[in-house]
């Protein structure tokens, strides 16, 4: 019976092409804007590290003296001083943790067969690359004593490795960050992730860092960083050392605490730590607080999908309801015309169900086809959203949720617009309609 009413709905495309058309057309150009800006809220805020997003956090301090405020909904600094990060990294803690900032340099290699170009650089710890699931294609990351010992090697990306190196394997090798030679001690593959969860300071959706050097050569080269710094003090900053030892803010911290224990111990080790440093004459709150927040809590504390965002995503089916809408009309124009046909039908034995259906079925066809235009659509809207906004490249994209849903989508709505007019006409009376042939 299913696919009798298909072949009774593409008859029925075929009788009145050009109302038909109509009715996709406004539903893929419906479907092509919502699945646009819904595309890009749903890259926004999926997950964007599903495995480790529970038991990766991210701390924040509450440094500043009482009575001093912060800009974040709790009065809590989003990044931590220089001092505050170290001596987390270098406590004697059995949890995998990184504390981290943002700087770039000129990356060369001295030589003149090869063009310099400026690259962002992250500052670490060796476990950032554990933490955060990064990928090796060569080599490994530096070992801890290298890192101790401020020794200048650095991983880079497969992109980097590909400038450099023109893909070789390039372990051993050596390239410049401005003056600093570095050698290659692993080789990666290009960390993607549509949000850049890890440094929400510094711009959500910009690109990952493709280089990567121990955070001891911070401090010995006095890089400075290419993100946000906070000062709420009163301090002197003539010089970089001031800066270490001052309480402005300016890292990223993370900690790996795979289970409720781990997180609970943690929590009290940080307890005692901000008490030791209250003796020191910091911290001075009569509260101690600090927040420890998985990533998609991060997420959702720092507001990553955007109110405007979200205002389109609205909008967008707000558009969507009025192409529905006009659907609608033409919907009921046409089973309307076709109400003496259904009446002859209904008197030679089609009950009001099997009407009903078979007209469902065929505003289902429409929406179909539809959504499968409205996919296209769609993919030229983003298209749009990539080349207008450099930082949307990841985001401005259709995964498989996004692609199978633009079609359900389309036939849910031309089902809603098609409900009214196919029970108009499946209440055609029979008797009428035979009187009038």
């Amino acid at each position: 019976m299913f696919l009798h009413y298909i072949d009774l709905s593409w008859r029925s495309f075929k009788r009145t092409p050009m109302v038909s058309l109509l009715m996709v057309l406004a539903i893929a150009i419906g479907i092509g804007v919502t699945m646009t800006s819904l595309s890009i809220h749903h890259m926004m805020s999926k997950d964007p590290i599903p495995k480790k997003s529970a038991v990766l956090h991210h701390l924040q301090l509450q440094t500043m003296d009482e009575g001093e405020t912060y800009w974040s909904k709790d009065d809590v600094p989003f990044q931590v001083t220089y001092k505050d990060a170290i001596n987390l990294q270098n406590a004697n803690l059995p949890y995998l943790r990184s504390a981290m900032y943002k700087a770039g340099f000129s990356v060369h290699l001295n030589s003149p067969e090869q063009k310099p170009f400026v690259e962002a650089v992250r500052l670490s710890s060796k476990d950032i690359f554990e933490m955060f699931d990064l990928q090796f294609i060569h080599g490994g990351t530096w070992t801890q004593q290298q890192q101790d010992d401020i020794a200048p090697v650095a991983v880079i990306s497969k992109t980097i490795n590909e400038k450099l190196f023109k893909g070789q394997n390039s372990i051993g090798q050596s390239f410049y960050l401005d003056d600093i030679r570095v050698q290659v001690v692993g080789v990666i593959e290009d960390w993607e992730t549509p949000v850049k969860y890890y440094d929400t300071n510094n711009g959500s959706f910009n690109s990952a860092e493709q280089i990567f050097i121990p955070i001891t050569l911070g401090a010995a080269h006095e890089v400075v960083t290419w993100g946000n710094t906070n000062g709420w003090k009163d301090e002197p900053d003539d010089t970089f050392k001031d800066l270490l030892v001052s309480e402005s803010l300016w890292l990223q911290f993370w900690v790996q605490l795979n289970n409720q224990q781990e997180k609970e111990e943690f929590e009290r080790y940080l307890m005692s730590y901000m008490q030791q440093q209250q003796a020191l004459g910091r911290f001075n709150r009569e509260q101690l607080n600090y927040n420890l927040f998985d990533v998609m809590e991060l997420m959702e504390y720092r507001g990553v999908v955007r109110e405007d965002n979200k205002i389109m995503v609205t909008l967008s089916f707000m558009f969507l309801v009025v192409c529905i809408a006009n659907i609608l009309s033409l919907l009921l124009a046409k089973f309307l015309r076709r109400a003496s046909e259904v009446g002859v039908r209904r008197a030679l034995g089609a009950s009001k169900r099997q009407v009903f259906y078979q007209h469902l079925v065929e505003v289902s066809m429409i929406g179909l086809m539809g959504g499968v235009l409205g996919i296209i659509v769609a993919q030229i809207g983003l298209w749009g959203v990539r080349i207008s906004h450099r930082g949307y490249g990841d985001l401005a994209s259709m995964d498989v949720t996004m692609l199978l849903s633009a079609p359900v989508i389309a036939i849910l709505a031309c089902m809603i617009a098609g409900l009214y007019p196919a029970w108009v006409v499946c209440k055609t009376t029979p008797a009428i309609h035979l009187k009038s042939q």
